[in-house]
């Protein structure tokens, strides 16, 4: 059909765009100079502003509306390609292409203006850039919000397409309650030293062991560093991930494990559906349930800690597989999100929602946002913050515009939790195949569970046919008590 035949080819040059994009954003937080922030916030607002243009043109919309008239002429995988492309046309056709490019624009300026700010542990440095940002995210809220919904569940859907504020305020709601008196039982009791000092030569090799392990190959995935770790899927055969190595522990090794889930994720999604709209992971939730399934449930499992342990000995740092587990798995409350123990992250990511949540609505001052981070690291975590560097300033996401983003990463851990059981129930322990740093198994059955599906489910539907049940806190309470016990 030649509607259909001309959709595929604007999809496909669509994708090919946002690739450029997320090349270009790679380059800005991993190798370009800090001169070139200006003129990369400029290119990025230009390709931008050129894929608006292309995703919204009046083609489109006569084409999907030859297609859908055409009914059952076409197959189950093209009846998918015009549904999610008839949304996401609809949804991108509401929003002004200047106002698209100057979002593109303020992300990319305000990530420079973190990075300084962030360095400076000066809040007072990034605010007007944050302000900007708010501002511009609830005017994209107001084009793209249906009848009557609320500014925060029109951005939450960018991000994670059927879930509102109301659904995660009740799954939040039971993590609140639930995780404090664990976080309480396991500080009466103590635990292991978490204050590893870890030599970098010795992280490097755990970080090798550990990906090498999995799969990651010089051919199709890059490794690097950035300041905050991340990963970039940039077209077929390139993976792009990113660790850090500053702490002097072990996050290095967590964060590329990590990492290596979203980008296996991309990796293992169906050729038939490259270079389409179906062709990514269905939504940040279920992205983020596939990096802390590896992180959590493998890079964390007492079996593999010997495949670490061995690494880390070979490069002159002696420990235990059972105290690398221990340091690795000791619940204790910290400043910093990306290093906290399995059992009080989420309770980083509650207090976030219900920041950003209070800053889209209005009820929460820019000026305000340091002090009412601090009450609440206090009164979820009993932490006092001593400075912005390790307190507000520490997560990268607003400075990139990114509002609706996090509860992604407290839910994602939730499915992950819940994968797990279904996968161990499938597949029968993982601990002699992980001891050996075997996951071929793993990555088969994520590959046909979750990845083969791409964006052809939303999240509470893949959920479901993937683990037999929706979203449910008790699979992670129940993973979360194991390591209190």
């Amino acid at each position: 059909m030649d509607a259909l035949a001309a959709l595929r080819d604007r999809l496909a040059e669509l994708d090919d765009l946002e690739g450029l994009m997320r090349l270009a954003a790679w380059d800005q937080r991993t190798m370009m100079p800090p001169g070139g922030g200006p003129g990369r916030a400029a290119q990025l607002a230009t390709l931008e502003r050129l894929t608006h243009e292309r995703a919204t043109a009046d083609e489109i919309g006569a084409w999907l509306d030859a297609l859908e008239d055409a009914g059952g002429e076409l197959g189950d995988l093209d009846r998918d390609v015009v549904r999610l492309a008839r949304r996401d046309y609809e949804r991108r056709r509401r929003v002004p292409a200047d106002l698209a490019a100057e979002l593109a624009q303020a992300a990319s300026e305000g990530q420079d203006v973190w990075q300084s700010a962030r360095a400076d542990g000066s809040f007072a440095a990034f605010a007007p850039a944050l302000r900007r940002n708010v501002e511009l995210a609830r005017a994209y809220a107001e084009c793209v919000a249906e009848d009557g919904q609320a500014h925060y569940d029109a951005l939450l859907a960018d991000y994670d397409f059927g879930l509102t504020a109301e659904r995660v305020r009740e799954v939040f709601g039971r993590l609140a309650e639930a995780l404090p008196p664990l976080v309480a039982e396991a500080a009466a009791r103590g635990g292991a030293d978490a204050e590893l000092e870890v030599p970098v030569d010795a992280q490097k090799a755990a970080v090798g062991a550990a990906l090498e392990a999995f799969g990651v190959d010089r051919g199709s995935w890059r490794v690097d560093v950035s300041p905050h770790p991340f990963t970039s899927w940039i077209g077929s055969g390139d993976i792009r991930l990113t660790t850090r190595y500053d702490d002097g522990r072990l996050e290095s090794v967590l964060a590329a494990i990590h990492e290596f889930g979203h980008g296996l994720y991309e990796r293992q999604i169906p050729a038939e559906l490259a270079r389409t709209n179906l062709g990514h992971g269905t939504s940040m939730s279920v992205h983020e349930s596939q990096s802390k399934l590896w992180e959590n449930h493998v890079g964390r499992h007492p079996a593999f800690a010997e495949v670490l342990a061995a690494a880390l000995g070979g490069a002159g740092f002696e420990i235990t597989p059972a105290e690398l587990h221990g340091a690795l798995t000791v619940v204790r409350p910290t400043l910093i999100r990306v290093s906290a123990d399995p059992v009080t992250y989420p309770l980083h990511i509650v207090l976030r929602f219900e920041l950003e949540l209070a800053l889209i609505e209005g009820t929460l001052d820019v000026a305000d946002l340091p002090a009412a981070w601090n009450d609440g690291m206090r009164g979820l975590l009993g932490v006092e913050v001593p400075d912005d560097a390790t307190g507000v300033l520490q997560d990268v996401h607003w400075a990139g515009g990114a509002f609706g983003y996090f509860p992604s990463y407290a839910l994602g851990v939730l499915i992950a939790a819940a994968l797990w059981e279904r996968l161990e129930s499938d597949l029968g322990d993982r601990s002699e195949a992980l001891r050996r740093g075997d996951v071929a198994e793993i990555r088969a059955w994520l590959a046909e569970h979750v990845h083969r599906h791409g964006r052809r489910l939303d999240t509470e539907p893949l959920v479901e046919q993937a683990t037999g049940r929706g979203l449910d806190v008790e699979p992670f309470l129940r993973h979360a008590r194991a390591l209190v016990a």
